[in-house]
């Protein structure tokens, strides 16, 4: 299946009209012609199937024949709240991966030790509307916009918060604290770690400190093994 994302179709829409970019991609790149039809996600559990009536490069027009509801396949609600990396790069490729595994709600936090503190919330969304295309997936993940360590942990949290920290202190392993179908949030530090204040903080706040394993791991490594050991949990 060829997926494309449209986040503005609704259960009311009857036709899809491509941008220049989609449609040059369906007609010269996939060779795709009138009455074919066509996949598209809205990122909200919804399948849409479309037959195209104008199969120009230019501006695509397809009417819609069928909506499908598509539920996420997994039955947990995972934010992971993440510290912008230094290298654009490895964030991104954190984005896609656990957008590819499962992954509701992404923030990036900004704490003591970050070297990056500001992140383009637009390229970010592009990168994980482009993995859900990629991996057939119908939920597109909730990207916030990037919260200070210390107004993150002023919210009103649902479910377990855990915290993954590097320092010499009691933690427990996501096995032990994690059931199934949860609501979890678990944060992520910068290269330099969360500073003794921010975990000092975290504890103030009653966060469950967490084990990833014995390995120092980098910050996108770190969030991609939080993922996937929720998702291996819930099976």
């Amino acid at each position: 299946m060829q997926l494309f994302y449209n986040a503005e179709l609704t259960t009311a829409s009857s036709e899809i009209i491509f941008d220049k970019v989609e449609s040059r991609h369906i007609i010269k790149v996939l060779r795709k012609t009138t009455s074919d039809i066509l996949q598209i996600t809205n990122g909200k559990q919804l399948l849409f199937s479309a037959e195209i009536l104008v199969a120009n490069d230019k501006k695509c027009l397809a009417k819609i024949t069928k909506i499908e509801e598509k539920p996420k396949p997994w039955n947990y609600y995972l934010h992971i709240a993440i510290a912008p990396t230094k290298l654009n790069d490895r964030l991104e490729w954190f984005l896609e991966k656990a957008t590819e595994i499962g992954i509701d709600e992404i923030t990036p936090i900004i704490c003591h030790n970050s070297e990056r503190r500001a992140v383009k919330l637009e390229r970010l969304e592009k990168i994980v509307q482009s993995a859900i295309k990629q991996s057939l997936k119908f939920t597109v993940p909730k990207i916030n916009k990037p919260l200070k360590f210390t107004e993150f942990l002023e919210q009103n949290f649902e479910g377990k918060v855990c915290i993954a920290h590097c320092e010499d202190h009691e933690k427990s392993s996501l096995k032990k604290i994690i059931g199934v179908a949860e609501k979890t949030t678990i944060l992520i530090g910068p290269e330099g770690d969360f500073s003794s204040r921010e975990i000092k903080l975290s504890s103030e706040k009653n966060l469950i400190p967490i084990s990833l394993g014995q390995s120092r791991l980098r910050t996108e490594t770190a969030g991609l093994v939080a993922v996937q050991n929720i998702a291996f949990l819930n099976e």
